[in-house]
């Protein structure tokens, strides 16, 4: 009979890493009304029929005796950009992690998040000891849910939730072509004037990558849209003008998992899922025969940048008319008009006639 292998904490807690989770921040309010919360990953499902959950806490936790104390808590499944917020309540040195933070008061008076990609309401039902921690079960009573994709934590980093088959897709069907260098620094080079003859908006430059429209370039003019200018930032396909514009001019083969995938993550409020890709499609159709894409009040940019905005995005073409890149204007929507046919979009369109390898008919 094989001795089992010797292993340390750092063996064990390395090998626990590579199975990646969600994360969470669990909240409650205690007996004198006091409420805390902290950054988990060891969370989980247990039972549909009975709705119930567990999660586990360290007994060196500072809210370890708040729980224990408590019949409520609240499981917040953290989107992928609340990564700020994930290490806030995994500090355990603040004393007041909630100050500032807006909130709601669920079952029980505990604290729900906003901004979460889902949050679960629960009574605790049962304590059990786990080794250094202790292991909570409760009762879901209330859910709410926001389509937004969620934070994902793997190997002691955070990552995001992608489909198995989105990132390879563009490999596998070889329809996909890059811009040239030349190309890139070209267009770069000229984003300063044009921004200018725009009437100071902030200008994007995107490529698709191998998770979607991403950001190569930024324009802030003199009156940037705001500060969260991000390289390497990937736009919605569905829900950005960058996205619909590579959703209208790219190959289906190469955008249909990113558009199903985006459109089944981020339903539209009061559409279902027939509704909301039929107002999809006409969208895309509406970009096709204008020869730019449009994206006028939309969520994402307003949660990116903290202003409501409006924005136009046109293909980019290399010299066999297939698009390499979109470029973008976006501006805050009481600086820029969401009218199609407006001084700005004809403006850009004309500017993307400009570009070397841009002269294609999706470029009316």
């Amino acid at each position: 009979m094989n001795s089992p292998t010797r292993f340390d904490k750092r063996q064990l807690r390395d090998a626990l890493g590579t199975f990646a989770t969600g994360v969470t921040i669990v909240t409650t309010r205690d007996r004198s009304g006091a409420i805390h919360g902290l950054t988990a990953n060891s969370f989980s499902s247990v039972s549909l029929e009975p709705p119930l959950v567990l999660w586990s806490q360290s007994h060196t936790s500072r809210s370890h005796e708040a729980f224990l104390e408590s019949d409520h808590f609240a499981i917040n499944i953290l989107a992928e950009d609340q990564v700020a917020l994930s290490n806030l309540f995994a500090k355990s040195a603040i004393d007041d992690k909630f100050a500032g933070l807006d909130h709601d008061s669920g079952v029980g008076g505990v604290p729900v998040l906003k901004g979460t990609a889902a949050h679960l309401e629960c009574e605790k039902i049962a304590m059990y000891p786990g080794g250094d921690h202790t292991v909570y079960l409760g009762r879901v009573e209330r859910i709410g849910s926001s389509g937004l994709r969620p934070l994902v934590f793997e190997g002691g980093r955070y990552a995001v939730a992608y489909a198995h088959d989105v990132g390879p897709l563009e490999v596998r069907t070889g329809a996909l072509a890059s811009p040239s260098a030349t190309l890139v620094r070209r267009v770069e080079d000229a984003l300063p004037g044009l921004a200018t003859r725009l009437g100071e908006h902030t200008l994007c430059l995107c490529v698709w990558g191998n998770r979607g429209p991403t950001t190569i370039h930024w324009e802030p003019s003199a009156k940037p849209v705001s500060s969260e200018l991000r390289l390497g930032l990937v736009m919605n396909v569905t829900a950005s003008a960058s996205g619909r514009a590579f959703a209208a001019f790219l190959p289906e083969q190469v955008t249909q998992t990113f558009v199903g995938e985006d459109l089944r993550l981020f339903r539209t409020a009061g559409l279902d899922a027939a509704a909301q890709r039929q107002a999809f499609d006409a969208e895309i159709s509406a970009t096709r025969e204008k020869g730019i894409a449009r994206a006028a009040g939309l969520w994402p940019a307003e949660r990116l940048h903290g202003v409501t905005t409006n924005a136009f995005s046109v293909p980019l073409l290399d010299d066999a008319g297939r698009m390499v890149m979109a470029l973008t204007v976006v501006s805050p929507a009481d600086r820029l008009s969401d009218d199609w046919d407006g001084a700005v979009p004809r403006a850009l369109k004309d500017a993307a006639r400009t570009f070397a390898g841009s002269q294609g008919a999706s470029c009316k």
